[in-house]
């Protein structure tokens, strides 16, 4: 276990990495949809690539994070059942789920898209639009994002089982203080008390 372990904190440190760089494609992709908004309104011009280059970077966004977001346990959740079960239900749960659902079906999309992936490389596939951009760079995207996604997954089920063993801390705890979830219900129900007086 204490190998698997290793492994998950190495493959967590990666995901880290990627996710923070990733960041920076945010401010990018709103500098150059800025910038193409302001030339389109004020000199009546615009351009495919631009327009493409914005798309893409929302792509390398959405798939590089997912792994990241998968690690900060920011991903969408519906916690109308786990959310009442004890930090152990909530982990046997996970382990269901990224057993039974998450890996076959980031595997399942990696193995049926890597076909499409290398006959995008191999013939260079080129936008059909004027002035666009080629795509197989933006397709890559997919395996590599889906990979990553993939190794946190691992991560995460090793570390979900540590917790169920004994072997490692409440991978799905909370840091110290409230959730915005909770911050929000309190200051609605502040509001609400104050509202009655």
């Amino acid at each position: 276990m204490s190998f698997l372990l290793k492994l998950s904190k190495l493959i967590d440190w990666i995901n880290e990495r990627v996710g923070r760089s990733v960041m920076w494609l945010v401010l990018v992709a709103v500098v150059i949809s800025a910038g193409n908004a302001l030339v389109r309104k004020l000199f009546n011009m615009s351009s495919n690539a631009f327009l493409e280059i914005q798309w893409y970077l929302f792509a390398a966004i959405f798939m590089l994070a997912a792994g990241y977001t998968f690690l900060r346990n920011e991903h969408v959740r519906i916690d109308v059942f786990a959310g009442r079960l004890s930090p152990r239900g909530q982990n046997v749960i996970d382990v269901i789920g990224i057993l039974l659902f998450m890996l076959p079906m980031a595997v399942l999309i990696l193995w049926l898209s890597w076909p499409i992936v290398m006959n995008s490389i191999q013939s260079g596939e080129m936008s059909a639009n004027p002035g666009g951009l080629i795509r197989w760079p933006v397709k890559v995207l997919l395996p590599i994002g889906l990979a990553l996604l993939i190794l946190q997954a691992l991560s995460e089920l090793i570390k979900r089982v540590a917790f169920l063993m004994g072997r490692g801390p409440n991978p799905l705890a909370k840091p110290g203080g409230p959730s915005a979830e909770e911050e929000l219900a309190a200051a609605i129900k502040q509001q609400k008390a104050g509202g009655q007086q």
